[in-house]
């Protein structure tokens, strides 16, 4: 069994098919209601720019729902992008270290994931209060009169987002922590 590169969780490795547990499937599960989501919006967009073509009657509200969709859709599916090991970053330095030396090359990898779960921890702390204050004071988007949608729903899937990449980020970082502990090495 090889050893997974720096930053990516044993079973995306090599394409190892392996059994997810339960937080692993919610974070396939919230990836795939994201692409759904990607799906739903070409729709939109493509009946509106249709509607408005050949009827001169476009899709009210398109502009809107994109614009609160494409925030709602990237915590959809940035946790999965952590999971597998595909969130940019420059590691030219870490994977050098760590075909160096590999435990030391760990440890830096699980400084980064801590770094990461401490960005997510911050944007959680800013976003729940922004959460709470779209729904009491039930805040929408669009022109009153045309078109309206409440942005709870997308404050909601930011926040379950935050907290769920906070959880992935600290898992793979434990995972880090392993491969730097002295043992066997993989």
């Amino acid at each position: 069994m090889t050893s997974a590169a720096p930053g990516v969780a044993p079973e995306a490795d090599s394409g190892a098919r392996q059994r997810l547990g339960p937080f692993d499937r919610l974070v396939v599960g919230m990836n795939a209601i994201g692409s759904l989501w990607i799906f739903a919006m070409i729709l939109l967009v493509n009946g509106d720019a249709l509607g408005r073509s050949f009827f001169t009657y476009p899709i009210v509200g398109t502009h809107e729902m994109v614009q609160i969709s494409i925030v709602g859709i990237v915590f959809m599916q940035l946790a999965d992008t952590i999971r597998t090991g595909r969130l940019t970053r420059a590691d030219s330095f870490l994977g050098f270290l760590s075909r160096l030396a590999p435990r030391a090359g760990a440890a830096l990898d699980a400084l980064f994931m801590l770094l990461g779960a401490a960005f997510m921890a911050v944007g959680l702390w800013g976003s729940i209060p922004l959460l709470r204050e779209a729904i009491q004071r039930n805040s929408w988007i669009g022109n009153e009169g045309v078109f309206t949608a409440p942005v709870w729903p997308v404050k909601t899937v930011i926040v379950l987002g935050l907290a769920v990449c906070l959880v992935q980020f600290l898992r793979l970082a434990v995972a880090g922590l392993r491969r730097a502990l002295p043992g066997p090495v993989g």
